[in-house]
C-alpha cells in the first residue's frame, strides 16, 4: 500500500516543468535502460535460476548442517563468507541466491554474513581500489568487509535469536528427505551454474581510451552505457583541472565528430569478458546436460515455478530501485556530495555511509565514481565509509531484503552496515589525518 501512495503522490506533485527535474527523469529512464541492458541479462536472470535451482534441488539437511542450527558457528560463518568471496559477483545477483538458502533453512545469521560478503569482498574491486585509490585504503577495505561480513551476521542472529530458535525449529521438526542424487552431482550442478553465472556477469573494468580528432588522448572509465550513448569518467590526477569530469558520447558520434575512436584497455580480464559468452554457453550446456539426466520432469517443471515465484517477487523491485537512483543521482551532483563529507566528522561519515547504502554501484565503478568524489573535496574517513556500505547495500536490494527479511530486520541490517561503516570511516580518517 506505501508504495502505491508513494508513486501516486510523486506523480500528482512532480514539477515538470522544473528543467533539473525532467533531467532527472531523463537520467532516471538512462539508468534503467543501462541496468537492462548490462545487468539483467547476464547476472540477475542466471541467479533467479540458481535460487529456484536452490529452492527446488539444494536439500534442506544440507543447509541446516553447513548454514543452519546443526552447523557449528566458526563452520557456517566460514562457509558463508567464503562462498561470497568465491562468487565475487555483484549486489543484485547474490540477492536471489541469499533468498533461496534463507527459504531453504539457513540461518539468519550466515545468510546475511553471505548477503554482505558477496559483492563487498570483491576481488578485483579490492585491487583496483589499492592500485587507484592507494593501497592503504585498499587493506583497509579489506579488513574492514572481512570483518563487517561476520559482525553483522553475528549480532543479526543475536538480536533475532528468539525468532531464529522458533524458525530453526520448525525446519528441524520438518520429516528429512531422502536425496534423489549424490553429492557430487549436486557439487556438479550447481558448480557448473555458479561458472555460468560467474562468465556471464565477468567484470569488465571499463578502462577505454578516447583518442579526439585533434590528436588529444583521454584516458577515462566507462560508467554507464546505453542503446545511443557512452557515459565515461576521466581519469585525473589531484592536480588536474575539475572541469569535464565526465563526457557522454553519443555512439554514432565515435569516428565522425570530434571524437575520433573509443578502444577498450587489454587486460588479461578484457581477454576473458571477449569469451565470456563462450565459457558461459559451454557451462550452460553442462546444466542442461545434468538437468535432462539426472532430474524428472517433475522437478524441472518445479524448478522453473520457484525461479518465477522469485523472479515476481525481485525483479519488480530491482528495477524500480534502479529507476529512483538513476533519479536521485542526477539531482545530486558529485561537487554536492563531496562538499557534504569533506571532512573526517561524524556527519560527513554518517553522510557517506547513508548514501553508500542508498545509491546502486556497479561491480567496479565505485572506484572511479568515489576518485572523482575524492577530487571534489571527500576525506578519506568518507571514502572507506562509502566503500564499505555501498557494495553491499542499495536501494533496490533494500527493497528486496526488506521481501525476504521483514522491515524489522531490514532495518537492523542497514543500520548495523551504516553504523559501522560510519564508526571505522572516522577511525581510518583520524589513523591517516
Amino acid at each position: 500500500m506505501a508504495t502505491f501512495v508513494g508513486i501516486f503522490l510523486f506523480a500528482y506533485f512532480i514539477p515538470l516543468s522544473n528543467e533539473k527535474v525532467t533531467n532527472a527523469i531523463l537520467e532516471a529512464f538512462k539508468t534503467l535502460q543501462w541496468y537492462a541492458r548490462n545487468h539483467t541479462l547476464a547476472c540477475v536472470v542466471p541467479a533467479l535460476f540458481i535460487a529456484g535451482a536452490i529452492a527446488t534441488f539444494l536439500s534442506k539437511e544440507a543447509v541446516l548442517r553447513h548454514l543452519g542450527p546443526k552447523a557449528g558457528r566458526a563452520e557456517a560463518y566460514s562457509v558463508a563468507s567464503v562462498s561470497g568471496t568465491v562468487l565475487a559477483v555483484c549486489s543484485c545477483s547474490v540477492l536471489p541466491m541469499f533468498a533461496g538458502i534463507y527459504r531453504v533453512g539457513a540461518g539468519l545469521g550466515p545468510a546475511t554474513t553471505f548477503l554482505y560478503s558477496g559483492p563487498a569482498l570483491n576481488i578485483l574491486a579490492i585491487f583496483l581500489t589499492a592500485r587507484v585509490l592507494g593501497w592503504q585504503l585498499g587493506i583497509a577495505r579489506t579488513i574492514g568487509a572481512i570483518a563487517f561480513g561476520v559482525i553483522i551476521g553475528m549480532v543479526m542472529a543475536w538480536v533475532f535469536k528468539r525468532d531464529e530458535q522458533v524458525r530453526a525449529q520448525a525446519f528441524l521438526d520438518e520429516p528429512e528427505t531422502t536425496p534423489r542424487r549424490t553429492v557430487w552431482q549436486n557439487v556438479a550442478f550447481f558448480s557448473a551454474m555458479m561458472a555460468f553465472l560467474i562468465f556471464s556477469d565477468w567484470f569488465n573494468p571499463g578502462n577505454v581510451v578516447i583518442t579526439k580528432t585533434d590528436g588529444t588522448v583521454i584516458k577515462a572509465v566507462l560508467l554507464q552505457e546505453t542503446r545511443d550513448q557512452l557515459t565515461v569518467q576521466v581519469e585525473r590526477g589531484p592536480s588536474d583541472p575539475l572541469d569535464a569530469d565526465r563526457l557522454v558520447i553519443n555512439k554514432d558520434d565515435i569516428g565522425r565528430s570530434e571524437i575520433a575512436s573509443l578502444k577498450q584497455v587489454e587486460s588479461w580480464v578484457m581477454t576473458i569478458y571477449g569469451i565470456r559468452w563462450w565459457l558461459a554457453g559451454a557451462m550452460g550446456v553442462l546444466v542442461s546436460l545434468m538437468s535432462w539426466r539426472w532430474f524428472d520432469h517433475e522437478e524441472r517443471v518445479e524448478w522453473m515455478r520457484n525461479t518465477w515465484e522469485f523472479t515476481k517477487l525481485l525483479v519488480p523491485l530491482l528495477f524500480g530501485g534502479v529507476f529512483v537512483v538513476g533519479f536521485l543521482g542526477a539531482l545530486i551532483p558529485d561537487e554536492t556530495i563531496g562538499a557534504w563529507v569533506g571532512d573526517n566528522s561524524f556527519q560527513s561519515n554518517l553522510i557517506s555511509s547513508v548514501v553508500g547504502c542508498l545509491f546502486y554501484f556497479a561491480t567496479l565503478t565505485e572506484v572511479p565514481i568515489l576518485q572523482a568524489l575524492m577530487r571534489h573535496g571527500m576525506a578519506d574517513g568518507p571514502a572507506l565509509a562509502m566503500l564499505l556500505a555501498g557494495p553491499a547495500l542499495s536501494l533496490p536490494s533494500i527493497l528486496v531484503i526488506r521481501t525476504v527479511l521483514g522491515w524489522r530486520k531490514t532495518v537492523v541490517f542497514v543500520a548495523l552496515t551504516v553504523v559501522m561503516a560510519t564508526l571505522v570511516g572516522m577511525l581510518y580518517g583520524g589513523l591517516a589525518s
